[in-house]
Formats: structure tokens, sequence, C-alpha cells
């Protein structure tokens, strides 16, 4: 049980309990190959509290138990060890299967515990491998001080040295080349023009030849929000009532170099086709790809009959995780400069002659949208409200409402103040109905609590969630356990490789959008008959 031994015992017999704790269930279904990732990282974080608390225990010279007491221990710890791993690997299938019947997911056959156990394996000894070469170059390092310094200082240095190395190493080499890659592959799929997507004809469609942007410069995520959508036909088909064609103008990332220059030319687009002359005018900030939710823009449309208008901004062509970590402030200096150029051509218009103005944004979205204006500055004449789904935990807003919520209520569904500015919803709604009347400003968050996005929180290191306490979210497994270190990482796990269908998770559904935005927007001609027709074709319509 030594330190200084290769591989630790007690190091093992903690990550093996590590192991088994890692197979519970958290917020989101897990495959097998994501399970043994999870498991491995797992395995690992128990090897190294384990290592750090022997030395611990050494370095403080408190007593050890005799070599033959350490001996059955050892065993009775390893037996313990092994029972439980075999215990939940047997179980980790209905705990797997109890999260997917929440959301209505099939079932999926026993856990393939040869496969989990193999990928968690080659896991554990990479991050062995890291762990033994940070403890060489410690060692070199301090021995090398101890020349000139005395031990502890030499230690202290070292393991600084050491530090610094590999984190040169990991930043500067690993992290570097594998965002080139990525940049360079998200380049490339970001522009290809995909055959299905026809380019506009109307004059008055943005990426037509009349339009100041080229069809070209949209990107992969503006060809598609451009060409989707319901035209005129669509919503007279439905609602029986004339409907001009929603207006949608999107500026990609190649339009222009500065993100001042992208919002000039969207508002200068936005005037071209009229979209001030439209009863509601939507500000969407997009995810990292560019990419804007049609369950929640198609939803708005047909609730304002087309008589409305959406512009946004493209940013980054990368994933939301990757463009917050390689262009932490760029989606938000974009945001800022799309609310900058619309707001303030908005305010010169007279109020009863202007459109309705939201703000809209999904995950990443929701984040840089929060960012983008400042109360101080909208105070004198402030626009209508904002809905924000899927907020990430980062956003301040969010966490702010949150932390202050009124007592009682839940974190996952908090209610603030007496409602008459911020409310909460999510599947079952939320959003129509408050101690007071929603006033003019209001601000909606539509979330799920199993929306790993919203409720990952790096305090899960070492503290129990508030959203994890009863009453817990109706789409949240009664299975679920906190434990220090291995919470954190499953709801990481979750948050980059989980997957739910539609209504759950990070995935939004149409018909939530539909009760979000009606609570918010109050659309004229609307009664529960034909809510509930609307709402079933949202729902038929594949969002996927």
């Amino acid at each position: 049980m030594r330190v200084g031994q290769f591989v630790s015992t007690t190091g093992l017999l903690v990550g093996t309990l590590f192991f088994a704790l890692s197979l519970t269930p958290s917020l989101l279904p897990r495959g097998d190959f994501t399970q043994g990732v999870l498991s491995g990282l797992s395995m690992a974080a128990g090897y190294a509290v384990g290592v750090i608390g022997l030395y611990l225990w050494e370095y403080l010279q408190l007593p050890e138990p005799r070599s033959r007491i350490q001996k059955v221990v050892k065993w009775i710890a390893a037996l313990f060890c092994l029972v439980l791993s075999v215990s939940f690997l047997w179980q980790a299938s209905q705990w797997q299967n109890n999260v997917r019947g929440l959301m209505g997911m099939d079932e999926v056959a026993d856990v393939r515990a040869l496969l989990v156990g193999l990928v968690a394996l080659a896991v554990f000894l990479a991050a062995l491998l890291i762990g033994k070469l940070f403890h060489f170059l410690f060692l070199w390092f301090s021995r090398r001080l101890q020349r000139i310094v005395p031990p502890r200082i030499s230690h202290m240095v070292g393991l600084m040295f050491a530090f610094a190395l590999l984190w040169a190493l990991v930043d500067g080499v690993l992290y570097t080349f594998t965002l080139r890659s990525m940049d360079l592959s998200y380049q490339q799929i970001d522009a290809l023009i995909e055959p299905q997507l026809e380019r506009p004809e109307e004059p008055m469609r943005s990426g037509s030849d009349a339009s100041l942007l080229t069809w070209e410069s949209m990107g992969r995520q503006g060809r598609r929000f451009l060409a989707g959508g319901p035209r005129a036909d669509d919503i007279q088909q439905f609602s029986d009532i004339p409907a001009p064609d929603p207006i949608r103008v999107y500026v990609g990332l190649n339009a222009a170099e500065t993100p001042e220059q992208r919002a000039e030319l969207a508002l200068e687009e936005l005037i071209r086709v009229g979209g001030f002359r439209r009863s509601v005018l939507v500000l969407i900030t997009p995810t990292g790809t560019g990419f804007v939710d049609p369950a929640a823009i198609d939803t708005l449309e047909y609730l304002h009959r087309g008589n409305i208008a959406s512009v946004t901004a493209q940013y980054s062509y990368l994933p939301s995780p990757l463009s917050l970590m390689a262009e932490g402030e760029y989606g938000a200096d974009s945001a800022r400069a799309l609310f900058e150029a619309v707001y303030g051509h908005w305010t010169q218009l007279a109020p009863n002659n202007r459109p309705r103005l939201y703000l809209f944004g999904l995950s990443l979205g929701a984040l840089n949208s929060d960012r983008s204006f400042d109360f101080y500055d909208i105070i004198d004449d402030p626009f209508q409200g904002a809905l924000w789904s899927g907020p990430p935990f980062r956003s301040e807003t969010w966490r702010n409402v949150t932390n202050r919520r009124v007592p009682g209520s839940p974190e996952w569904l908090p209610r603030f103040r007496d409602d008459s500015v911020v409310r909460f919803a999510n599947q079952n709604g939320g959003l129509e109905s408050g101690e007071r009347d929603w006033g003019d400003f209001r601000i909606g968050f539509l979330q799920y609590a199993s929306d790993p996005i919203t409720f990952f929180s790096p305090d899960s290191f070492y503290r129990e969630p508030d959203w994890m306490r009863e009453p817990r979210g109706p789409d949240v497994s009664t299975d679920l356990r906190w434990f220090p270190i291995i919470t954190m990482l499953q709801l990481a796990a979750d948050m980059g490789t989980g997957t739910s269908p539609r209504g759950y998770g990070h995935e939004y559904a149409a018909e939530h959008y539909l009760d979000a935005w009606y609570a918010l927007t109050d659309p004229w001609g609307w009664n529960e008959f034909s809510l509930a027709r609307l709402r079933e074709y949202l729902m038929q319509r594949d969002y996927e």
C-alpha cells in the first residue's frame, strides 16, 4: 500500500469504488462507449483521490495498521469493491432504461459490460500514464533543486515546473493542433452548399439577386434558415386567412470582416425587405455554428400569421463548446453589435409605427443574447421582451434570478419575485400565469429539468445541487444520486455526448415553444381550439 509502488493498491480500491458509482444514472441516457469513457475517467479520479489521501496520511506521519491487519483490510476492501462493481453493472441497464422511459424512448438491451470495462480500462491506463509522467517530471525537477534549496521548497517548485510543462504541452500543442484541425473541418462544412437548398428567386428575400447578401456568404446554417420555414401559402392553408411571407434576414460570417460591419449589413437588408413594417420583429442570436432552431421560429411565424420579421448574424462555424473556448467574447460582441444596430434604428421610429421587438436565443445563443444589451441603455425605451431557451449555466441573468428565486420554488422551475417581469417554463408550461400580471417588458426562460447545459454546475464537484433535492423535475430520474466528483463528471458527459428526444434534455420541442411564444407575445385571433390544432400540426412536423 506504499505510495512509491508503480500502482497504488489504495488508489485502485478507491478507483474501483468510483468506477462502480459512475454507473448510476444522471440526467440523460448514455451509450456503452460513453459509459466506458465516463467510468474510466471516474476510476482515474478515484485513483488520484486514493493516492493523494495515502500521501497525506504518510506525510502527517499518522499511525499505520500492522502488516497482517493491512492485508486483511486490503482483501476485505477489494472484495467489497468487486461485489459493488458487479452489482452496479447488473443494475446499469435498468437505470438507463428508467431514464429512457421518462423520455418516451425504447428500452435497450443489457449494458455490454465487456465493452464498458475495456473502454474504461483503456481510459484509466491513459490517465495513469499521464499521472506517472507528471510524477516523473516532479521528481526530476525537485531532485535537482534539492542541491540548492531545502527539500520542501524543491518539492513545491518542482510541482509547479512539472505542472507548467504539462500545461504547455496540452494547451500549446495538443489543444492548438486539435482546434486548428476542427476549425478547418467545420469551415469546410460551413462552406458546403447543399443542392436541395435552392437559392431564393423573389427579390424581397435575402440571398436573392436583389439582396445585399450573397447566397454563398450565408454559410450552411444560414442557407438552411433562409430556405426553411413556412411561406405565405403554408400559413394561409393552415389558418384560412391571407398572410404575407415571413421575412428572414441572415448575415453569414463571410459577409463582412467585423461584427459591426455584419450588423450594418443586417440592418440595411432588414430595411430593404420591409422588416420594420411588420407587427413583430425578432432579433435572434444563433448557436456557435450559426444554427437557428426551426422549431422556435416556425412556431412564431405561424402564431403571427406571417406578419413577422426575424434577423440574425453568424459569428462562428464551430460547435458551441468549441466556439465558447476558442472565441470566448466574440459571440457576445457580435450579438451586441447587431442589437445596437437594430435597436438603434427601432428607437428612431414612432412608437405607434414600429414592430414589437423581441430577443431570442437557444443555448449559447441565449447566453450571448443576454450579454447583448444593458438594462441601463434600454430603460427609457425598452423593447418588449426575450425568450431564452436552454440557457447555459453561465448565463448571468439566469443564474442571478435563479439564485434569488422565491423560497420554496424549485431550482428547475423557479419563481422570481411577483412574476411580473421574469417567468420560467418547462414541458408543462409556466409563462401563462403568475402572482401578478406580466408587465410590458417580459423575460421568459424555457428550460427542461433534464437539460445538462442549464443545470451543470462546477459546484457539483463537492456539493449536491439544489435541483437534485425534492421535489424533482418530471423528467429527472428518482434513482439519480449525488456523489462527490462523480456527479460532476456525469453531468459533463451529459453535456458533451448526451442525447434525448425532442421535449427533453437540450432538445426543445415546437409545442413547448408554442406555449412560450403565445404567453410572451400575445398574438391575436387564437383560442383553445385553434391553438390545439396548431400544436398537433407542429408536433407532426419533423424537426430532427
